[in-house]
């Protein structure tokens, strides 16, 4: 029979036991309650960044149709008679090709909508409205740097337009070699209805939208007139044999 001792001492040895295992299950508790609680931050962290990305992604998207969508000012102006304005929301993506026939052969442009796309909504908008037509190309250069003909004006003084401007749309990395079709202008933003086409390489500041480029048998035509040269020998003047635009029709 145990004593009273071996009693008390049994007794200590159950509470201690109860005690460890409470602790033991204490432990567990907060254990698992620290594991809830960093589950739960990491859900929430997870759903921040989801919703940023979302935000951001949105952004892209709505950056990528605004691109898609460009929204073009026509401002109308005394500069011709009145033609109206093209779209202000024109095509973004692809080429617009016409056909420019002149008093010296026909040359092919084919223009960038997806980088140049208000002035080549303009181009479409003038030539479907017969405004090219029976124009003269009033100005030639055949300086070292400048190797141009330019077009597009209805008065034939370099002073004339369509009767609205439009934003110049440059990069600052324009260049203009061979080939290149873009509009000229009297300071940014006053792009209206004249072009220069590029026959030879040129060095010009990149302060002109470059619309398109020249096909390969408009080039051979502007080589011709070139070949002509420049009223009273001149190097910056109207070409010595006139060049009418006789139509400006869109291809497709």
């Amino acid at each position: 029979m145990p004593t009273n001792k071996q009693r008390r001492e049994a007794a200590q040895r159950r509470l201690q036991r109860q005690l460890e295992r409470r602790e033991e299950l204490a432990r567990k508790r907060r254990t698992r309650l620290l594991i809830g609680v960093t589950v739960i931050a990491v859900l929430a962290v997870a759903a921040a960044v989801f919703l940023i990305t979302g935000l951001g992604g949105d952004d892209d998207d709505t950056a990528s149709q605004a691109s898609d969508n460009a929204t073009c000012t026509f401002t109308p102006d005394d500069s011709g008679d009145d033609v109206g304005t093209p779209d202000a929301e024109p095509p973004t993506t692809g080429t617009a090709t016409l056909a420019m026939t002149t008093s010296a052969g026909d040359i092919g442009l084919a223009l960038d909508q997806a980088n140049a796309p208000c002035a080549s909504a303009s181009f479409v908008h003038l030539a479907g409205e017969g405004f090219f037509d029976g124009t003269t190309c009033h100005r030639e250069t055949a300086s070292e740097t400048l190797k141009v003909l330019q077009c597009g004006d209805p008065t034939g003084t370099g002073t004339g337009g369509p009767g609205y401007s439009f934003p110049t749309q440059v990069t600052g990395s324009e260049t203009y070699p061979r080939g290149t079709l873009a509009m000229a202008n009297a300071g940014q933003g006053t792009d209206g209805s004249q072009f220069f086409l590029v026959y030879g390489d040129s060095q010009l500041a990149p302060d002109y939208t470059v619309v398109g480029t020249i096909d390969e048998a408009g080039l051979a035509v502007l080589d011709q007139i070139a070949a002509v040269g420049i009223a009273d020998g001149a190097t910056d003047g109207a070409p010595a044999q006139p060049v009418t635009i006789d139509s400006m029709t869109v291809v497709q």
